[in-house]
């Protein structure tokens, strides 16, 4: 079982549109949205939940007023400022259990709270397996580690050869989770100045991780200078260039009417096929 992580230096880049392409051209394959804390891919697979299930994120304190003698140590203690007239903000709280270890009258517990949603779903390409993290929720690495946990449990259970995982943008801990054993992983860019320091971070991120990197430059041709800078650097660094996708505004279109690009009438249709043939010899 192999897996493809297509992930970019920031957002918008295009990697889910090119995701759900793949999607469409691979054979045998589960898809994974690891970009939980803006999951879109769903909108463009339409899938079928299956299955729904809560996931739950750091503990936070709730405090028990039958317990509670309204002696304000927890309030003073909380560096936070989540603790006001013996009420917690669960928004403001940040879990760090201070305030429970404090309390005289061991009023203050920490609770598991539901922090999102996972769902393993269909698709007329495949399974999906997708996430939803939940407003001002985070530790979103935690939640993209049970994708792709999830992921392989049911690649494994249905003999699938490959999953395709849709990255989350950027190098911090939501990529760090997506990448980890991975087969590959296909970096999304934009030829310009910031692009190209993007997936200069990305691929040093590769790097550090020994995951195999490629790159894409999409909407090439906007700016033909820096592609080529682009290429120069991935020459210099012999990272693999898996190839390019031209501008087309029939992209926005795809997105409205909810489907993958490759699956429209468009320019770009043989360039996406041809770089999912490169990717897929590269592994």
């Amino acid at each position: 079982m192999k897996e493809i992580v297509v992930i970019s230096g920031k957002g918008g880049t295009g990697k889910t549109s090119v995701v759900g392409s793949f999607a469409v051209l691979a054979e045998n394959k589960i898809m994974a949205d690891c970009d939980v804390d803006a999951a879109n891919l769903y909108l463009m697979l339409s899938p079928e939940i299956k299955e729904k299930n809560d996931f739950y994120s750091l503990p936070k304190a709730h405090i028990d007023v039958n317990k509670c003698t309204e002696c304000g140590l927890c309030e003073e203690y909380c560096r936070f400022g989540a603790i006001k007239n013996n009420y917690i903000d669960p928004v403001s709280c940040e879990g760090c259990a201070v305030c429970s270890h404090i309390c005289p009258e061991g009023a203050i517990e920490m609770v598991d709270t539901v922090a999102g949603e996972w769902y393993k779903s269909s698709t007329k390409y495949g399974p999906l397996v997708h996430a939803r993290l939940g407003i001002a929720q985070e530790n979103s690495g935690k939640l993209v580690a049970v994708v792709r946990e999830q992921a392989k449990h049911m690649a494994e259970q249905n003999s699938h050869e490959l999953i395709i995982t849709d990255g989350p943008p950027g190098i911090g801990c939501p990529v760090i989770a997506s990448l980890g054993g991975a087969s590959v992983c296909l970096i999304i860019t934009e030829p310009t100045l910031s692009g190209l320091h993007d997936m200069e971070r990305t691929l040093d991120l590769a790097d550090f991780f020994d995951i195999p990197a490629m790159v894409c430059v999409n909407k090439w041709d906007i700016n033909k200078e820096n592609t080529h800078k682009i290429e120069e650097t991935c020459k210099k660094r012999e990272v693999p260039f898996a190839g390019t996708i031209s501008y087309d505004s029939s992209v926005i279109e795809a997105a409205n009417q909810g489907k993958p690009i490759i699956e429209m009438k468009s320019n770009i249709g043989e360039e996406i096929s041809r770089l999912w043939q490169n990717v897929y010899n590269n592994l």
